[in-house]
């Protein structure tokens, strides 16, 4: 007779069965079938990163999935907005998570179905680490997941080129004097 681990204890849990096929986030079980991810180098600090990141309605600009995001109020985890991908409906989202500087959490969701955009960028040797993760939650996961999935899986390598090729190009302007396409002048 095996013994029963406590259902308290997540780390337990992970290595008593490290053949599941899930990932844990926030001691949350999230089946790995559900879980994509992409990472990239960037040659620009995190702060480059992370003024891009919370200038929601310009991250069509970077991102090429995206026709239009906005937020009702500031970049903070818990406010309410709207994304509308190129292809497809738009729908509500919602900040989960927001740390300057280092993450951001979006949730996009319908009834039933969430679709969960983690970033993070970190520090490192010539830039920064990006790492972009995505994964589903809700009833009707397994309907819309796999579809969805699919897209994300093809559209996600893109976007994270485009964010780079974009804050490289923007971080060279900057240090150049041209914001907006205007040449600073030093009077």
């Amino acid at each position: 007779m095996m013994n029963a681990m406590p259902l308290t204890n997540t780390q337990a849990l992970r290595d008593a069965d490290s053949r599941r096929s899930y990932f844990y986030r926030n001691d949350r079980e999230i089946p790995k079938l559900a879980h994509i991810e992409e990472s990239i180098h960037i040659a620009v600090p995190p702060t480059v990163i992370d003024q891009i990141w919370s200038e929601v309605d310009r991250w069509h600009l970077w991102d090429p999935d995206t026709k239009q995001a906005r937020l009702n109020g500031p970049f903070a985890a818990g406010t309410q907005g709207r994304i509308v991908p190129n292809k497809g409906m738009g729908i509500a989202m919602l900040v989960t998570e927001r740390t300057a500087g280092r993450s951001f959490t979006v949730e996009g969701y319908i009834p039933l179905f969430r679709i969960h955009f983690e970033h993070t960028v970190t520090a490192v040797d010539g830039g920064s680490a990006v790492v972009h993760r995505v994964w589903f939650t809700g009833a009707l996961a397994f309907l819309f997941g796999p579809g969805v999935a699919r897209q994300v899986r093809q559209g996600l390598p893109k976007t994270m080129r485009s964010l780079k090729a974009y804050a490289e190009k923007r971080h060279a302007t900057l240090h150049d004097g041209v914001v907006d396409g205007v040449k600073a002048s030093t009077a």
